[in-house]
């Protein structure tokens, strides 16, 4: 895969990266997915410390200690678990971070992250001290950079003017198209770039029994399949061209549970690329756009 530039990073990144969330928790397994991921060119790891409650970082960790500095590494904090096991907090506090990203480092067997997210974020976040956070990471070694988590516009815009972030992860598909409206050219026009998550709309543009979506009905939700079903395209080819199109993307995370939906996302990508720019535009004019109502 041609790797992609994203401004505010000092190394490029896959057009795809493996979203690691959605391994099985068994490393021997997982083992198999993440090294069919790699040979096939998708070398960008993305976990969290919430996922399994850390287990997904230590199985990650485990399938690339021999090889660290061959993958990107993406994992986020922000979310503490309780004591109790009953839960977690938002916990965006620069003590919480400074401490979260030891067990991190610890969990994945390495001594640096390649991008540390903040997990979510509200307006009535301290900033301030979450991003002097990243800064003191940053300076330390730690990581090489950060970003955040986010579908929220007006947290997107306050980040941005405070800092520069290397990557904002958020939610997009011909389903959710709300970043379209102002989420996007406000990325563009910085040095960070977008980390999509939702590509695949949860398989529902696939092949997955319909149900709704955001404001969609199930019955829209068919529809739109349909004329992606109808171009004669493969759809998951369709997806990954439909989001990379956009210029404020940097890459798409894209679970993965099996050695075969590796092996399909590999061939989708290679798909993508016989399909033209003005055929994605054409089909978009006709899925309708949505907006963000709230966190405007």
């Amino acid at each position: 895969m041609e790797k992609r530039k994203v401004p505010a990073l000092d190394f490029t990144i896959s057009p795809i990266a493996l979203g690691c969330m959605s391994l099985k928790g068994n490393l021997k397994e997982d083992q198999k997915i993440i090294d069919k991921a790699i040979a096939g060119g998708i070398d960008f790891l993305d976990t969290a410390d919430l996922y399994q409650k850390g287990l997904n970082e230590e199985i990650v960790g485990a399938a690339i200690k021999d090889r660290r500095k061959d993958v990107i590494l993406a994992t986020k904090v922000g979310n503490q678990l309780r004591a109790d096991g009953s839960g977690w907090d938002w916990n965006p506090s620069k003590a919480y971070i400074l401490k979260a990203v030891e067990e991190s480092l610890k969990r994945l067997q390495t001594d640096y992250i390649d991008i540390y997210q903040l997990h979510g974020g509200t307006l009535e976040d301290p900033w301030d001290e979450t991003l002097e956070a990243f800064e003191t990471l940053k300076s330390q070694g730690k990581i090489r950079a950060f970003g955040i988590s986010s579908i929220r516009p007006n947290v997107i815009r306050k980040v941005l003017g405070m800092s520069s972030p290397a990557t904002i992860m958020m939610q997009y598909n011909p389903l959710d198209r709300r970043p379209e409206e102002t989420a996007f050219p406000l990325i563009a026009e910085s040095d960070a770039r977008v980390l999509v998550r939702g590509t695949l709309a949860k398989g529902l543009l696939i092949n997955k029994s319909a149900e709704p979506f955001l404001e969609y009905t199930a019955a829209e939700v068919i529809e739109i399949r349909e004329l992606i079903a109808n171009s004669g395209l493969l759809p998951e080819a369709f997806l990954i061209r439909f989001c990379l199109l956009q210029p404020a993307v940097g890459s798409l995370v894209i679970g993965a549970s099996s050695v075969e939906q590796v092996e399909k996302m590999i061939f989708a990508y290679k798909q993508h690329e016989m399909i033209s720019d003005e055929l994605i535009r054409e089909m978009a004019t006709k899925i309708p756009l949505n907006y963000y109502k709230q966190h405007r």
